[in-house]
């Protein structure tokens, strides 16, 4: 039963009998929405969706990033599968290429030094096409080309990036170019173009994702400039790699089941935050009451001392995950959670010690772009897919019309620490899609952009359809919080949205909150999309976040 009293906006969710795609720009989901009606699969509209908002949400996602997938398919009875498309660090890329360029503490965010693993997204495309794809290859690219080439609408997202990042963008001339028009931010509305960019789709749709990407003219180019201005990457970093098939990771959670994406990134959390909060009861605080953010605020501590303390390349370290998703072990942390004090973030320590010097994170997460497609088959994919920074590395990849990720530059350059730089090593990945399954089924394929707002966006969004019976729309658009750091800050704070009452607000003040009061629809909270799937009618539901540009188009 939905709450007759869910917040909205005057969006309610979308339904459809058939197919459903949901991402975070109308036109990205529009041409997800044409796929399916052509009779793609849900990974057909998934890949067609990504590449337009490699296109269209350029401080987002791109060519140059990584992706991460969910996928469950009716065929081998809903298995979750996972496959890891984030790229490995550059053979080159050592502690010491750093510090003899001069940088001890930290890599470069910027720039080409910044762009030092290999972009994964595409390769991730590959797989799952050649697993779950009904459509040729290369009619999934036509609209990305098309928007690329003749141009496409700046949406909000994108001029108030633009209007934030004018300064930054300025200092590297190609990337100006292309979006700074006339030396200055596009207004919304506007029209942008990226012939190269197109050019860079039109190979990859014709000669396919290795040669038309990793093993070809486009890996060339790439990695030629590049190196001509100081990054590690070399074409046999591009030849070298190859997706990942991983087991996911899962929790139950009254009487569902919850699956995450597994280290290097941080699913964990959103798990263990489940876990800590299955043993609250949720509907006696009663959602947006002072106990209900309190106490998720807590188990967003716990979590993310042991999420720094181990997150990194599971290849690399032996992370305990069977004893961190453990619920004794839940048991045993909610303890430390006082009802009426607040803990200091950064002074709980993890719960499962290291054998070795405890250390923080290295970084407050980015801008990434999260999608999700059902097909008519039941064929179900939840995405999530990114470039690290706004805008990345910034730095413009010769004449690709691509920009380089910056996610390695989330290494560390301390040897010590458990995510400290290594060559063919994958860096703590914030992006981590969410699968929700009731009696063995996909019930809410779902997940938000964000960085470290992506679990605590997951937790809210399964609390308040299972615990609080919402809709998706209405799960999505319900007011947010943020434990940690927003981007750009290095305070550790607890974000409200501004639709939360001062009520609330002076109560958790009074018990010791960090608290810092945003506005009402707050971009750092990240944009959320969701499909739920209800397999008693065969209808399905979706929910896009008007905290972005997005919608969820069905039939």
């Amino acid at each position: 039963m939905t709450h007759p009293d869910g917040p909205r906006t005057g969006r309610p969710p979308t339904r459809g009998t058939r197919g459903m795609v949901a991402t975070s720009h109308v036109l990205a989901s529009a041409s997800g929405h044409a796929t399916l009606r052509r009779g793609g699969s849900a990974v057909d509209a998934a890949i067609a969706a990504n590449a337009v908002l490699c296109v269209v949400y350029p401080h987002m996602a791109g060519l140059g990033g990584d992706a991460f997938w969910l996928v469950a398919d009716p065929k081998d009875g809903f298995q979750v599968r996972a496959l890891n498309a984030s790229g490995p660090a550059a053979a080159q890329a050592t502690i010491d290429f750093y510090r003899d360029k001069g940088h001890t503490d930290a890599i470069p965010p910027r720039g080409t030094l910044g762009a030092l693993t290999v972009p994964g997204a595409v390769d991730g495309w590959r797989e799952m096409h050649e697993r779950h794809g009904k459509l040729d290859w290369d009619t999934l690219f036509t609209d990305a080309v098309h928007y690329a080439r003749d141009g496409f609408p700046v949406a909000n997202s994108l001029a108030e990036w633009s209007v934030k990042d004018r300064g930054l963008l300025k200092q590297y001339p190609e990337t100006a170019r292309l979006y700074l028009p006339s030396g200055d931010a596009p207004r919304a509305g506007a029209r942008l173009v990226n012939p190269a960019l197109a050019d860079s789709f039109e190979r990859l749709a014709k000669l396919g994702p290795r040669a038309g990407f990793y093993e070809g003219e486009t890996a060339e180019r790439i990695c030629k400039a590049l190196r001509a201005s100081g990054s590690p990457l070399d074409v046999a970093d591009f030849v070298d790699f190859k997706a990942q098939w991983v087991n996911p990771i899962s929790v139950d959670y009254r009487g569902h089941t919850v699956y995450e994406f597994p280290p290097n990134t941080q699913g964990f959390a959103a798990l263990q935050i489940l876990n800590l909060m299955e043993g609250c009861d949720l509907r006696a605080f009663g959602d947006g009451s002072a106990d209900y953010y309190h106490h998720m605020a807590e188990a967003v501590k716990l979590a993310f001392a042991d999420r720094n303390a181990w997150l990194t390349d599971p290849d690399f370290l032996d992370i305990p995950l069977d004893r961190l998703l453990d619920k004794a072990y839940a048991d045993q942390r909610r303890k430390l959670i006082d009802p009426a004090h607040a803990m200091i973030m950064e002074d709980v320590a993890p719960g499962i010690a290291p054998d070795r010097p405890h250390h923080g994170s290295t970084g407050d997460g980015g801008d990434t772009c999260y999608f999700c497609a059902v097909d008519e088959d039941g064929l179900a994919v939840s995405v999530i897919q990114s470039i690290y920074h706004d805008f990345g590395s910034v730095e413009m990849a010769g004449d690709t019309g691509i920009i380089l990720q910056n996610r390695g530059s989330f290494f560390a350059l301390d040897p010590e620490h458990p995510n400290s730089l290594e060559p063919g090593k994958r860096t703590f990945h914030t992006l981590i899609p969410a699968m929700l399954f009731r009696d063995g089924k996909p019930y809410l394929v779902f997940g938000s952009m964000g960085g470290e707002g992506q679990p605590q966006t997951h937790a809210a969004m399964v609390s308040r359809i299972v615990d609080f019976g919402y809709d998706v729309q209405q799960a999505i658009e319900a007011p947010r919080w943020l434990m940690g750091r927003t981007w750009g800050t290095k305070v550790q704070d607890l974000s409200l949205e501004g639709r939360i009452g001062d009520l609330v607000v002076n109560e958790l003040k009074r018990r010791g909150q960090p608290v810092k009061p945003v506005d009402d629809w707050n971009d750092n909270m990240g944009h959320a999309q969701a499909i739920r799937l209800h397999h008693d009618s065969g209808f399905l539901e979706g929910g896009a976040d008007p905290r972005g540009d997005g919608a969820a188009t069905g039939y």
